[in-house]
């Protein structure tokens, strides 16, 4: 899997891939990860890669000049690159979106600032808009962060145990359930005594109901859907 992300700030995504899981992934050659400036592709004297809105209105806009150009290169350069603009107005990015968008070959994230991008850019080049919650950032790149996170996480061989994914948050529409560690107890607070007895099947029907009642009471929502499977 290929990351690129079409950024004026480079340095607020590359440091997020310095450590850790993803870090690892990369030296495993399972990620790779590029980064493309606009301002690189602009055609004025001055390298400006934004202007006032037509009609008027508060704020600048990301120009289409520059992103044209870039993202017209990076398609050329790989026509299965796959365009995700983050925005505001995009669907709700769910687990369901980072475990299906983890078979792409190349996922292109295109990061608006300011007040946002012409939208014609938008209209020519997304494949997909998502959004990640319901309030407004000053940039899409903690987004893409958040959606490559995701995402890498369901590639085959960047999670150390990959049974995980099957008992994480969102698998088959529930939270995932409460987990403890040693000792058993901690501050007059214990361990569930099943988990420490060994019966696995115990175990993990004991997280099923724990799951539920989770899902129930910090999501209801999510629990109603999952009711209805």
């Amino acid at each position: 899997m290929k990351f690129t992300f079409v950024t004026l700030f480079e340095n607020l995504v590359s440091p997020y891939f310095e450590d850790s899981i993803l870090k690892r992934a990369i030296e495993k050659d399972l990620l790779s990860i590029e980064f493309f400036n606009p301002r690189d592709f602009t055609t004025n004297k001055h390298s400006k890669v934004d202007d006032y809105q037509a009609g008027g209105g508060a704020g600048l806009l990301l120009n289409a000049q520059p992103l044209f150009d870039t993202l017209k290169k990076i398609r050329h350069t790989n026509p299965n690159a796959y365009f995700v603009f983050p925005a505001p107005a995009g669907k709700p990015f769910v687990q369901a979106d980072a475990k299906r968008l983890a078979k792409k070959e190349n996922i292109v994230f295109v990061n608006g600032r300011y007040e946002g991008i012409d939208e014609r850019v938008v209209e020519e080049f997304a494949n997909e808009i998502f959004s990640i919650g319901d309030y407004v950032l000053t940039g899409g790149e903690l987004a893409s962060c958040v959606m490559s996170d995701a995402i890498s996480r369901n590639i085959s061989g960047v999670l150390g145990n990959e049974d995980s994914l099957s008992e994480e948050s969102f698998e088959g529409m529930l939270l995932e359930a409460p987990s403890f560690t040693k000792p058993a107890t901690f501050e007059s607070k214990t361990t569930p005594s099943e988990f420490l007895k060994g019966n696995h099947a115990k175990i993990a029907n004991l997280k099923n109901k724990m799951a539920k009642l989770k899902t129930q009471y910090f999501r209801p929502d999510l629990y109603a859907r999952s009711c209805t499977k």
